[in-house]
């Protein structure tokens, strides 16, 4: 995407994010949700937990519905389903708004923000949260290329100096450095501080 991401550029993104994070939730065993994660505040299933959590913020963020979260200790396969419910869910609900009122802002608490912003947003937590899903389960696959490339520029906007070292906890570690033939996935999880076979 060379100029500004429409709303409908971000909605094609997330529908993107949410088919290569689909993969790596499949297949999680309950024996698995203690696992290390890249994000080290959480392990599987604190992670899987957050995952469900953002899903409903963004799906709020289109509709103004609240939803209903997961139980904490929940089982696997209860986790995973309602994970991938909600996934689809969150793209009827961002495209179903896209066509019905053409807004180009929503509200996230008391804040305007842009819709494309927040359907980017989004994209990037599901797809990074997608690959350290697979990382804990040791069944990752790269972030495809051309999903990363758009993600990137994406990144670079939205992720400043309070994510990494701000009050509260960190969303993202310090950038690290990667070589100059890197591919866009490597500099896309590199800029979120994370390595390539993290943790």
């Amino acid at each position: 995407m060379t100029a500004a991401p429409t709303v409908a550029d971000a909605v094609e993104l997330l529908e993107r994010s949410l088919s290569y994070t689909r993969v790596a939730l499949s297949r999680i065993s309950d024996d698995e949700l203690g696992r290390a994660t890249p994000c080290t505040r959480w392990d599987l299933r604190g992670l899987l937990a957050h995952m469900d959590d953002a899903l409903d913020a963004f799906t709020e963020g289109a509709t103004g519905a609240v939803a209903v979260p997961v139980d904490a200790g929940a089982p696997a396969a209860v986790r995973v389903a309602s994970l991938q419910h909600k996934a689809c869910a969150l793209v009827g609900v961002w495209s179903t708004a896209l066509l019905r009122d053409h807004l180009d802002t929503t509200y996230v608490g008391d804040a305007v923000l842009d819709r494309s912003v927040l359907a980017l947003a989004a994209a990037l937590e599901i797809t990074v949260h997608g690959w350290d899903v697979g990382i804990a389960t040791g069944r990752g696959r790269p972030i495809p290329e051309t999903l990363a490339a758009e993600l990137l520029p994406m990144a670079r906007g939205l992720v400043d100096e309070a994510d990494r070292t701000g009050p509260g906890p960190h969303r993202f570690g310090p950038p690290l450095v990667v070589a100059g033939q890197a591919s866009y996935g490597e500099q896309l999880l590199a800029f979120l501080g994370r390595g390539p076979t993290s943790p």
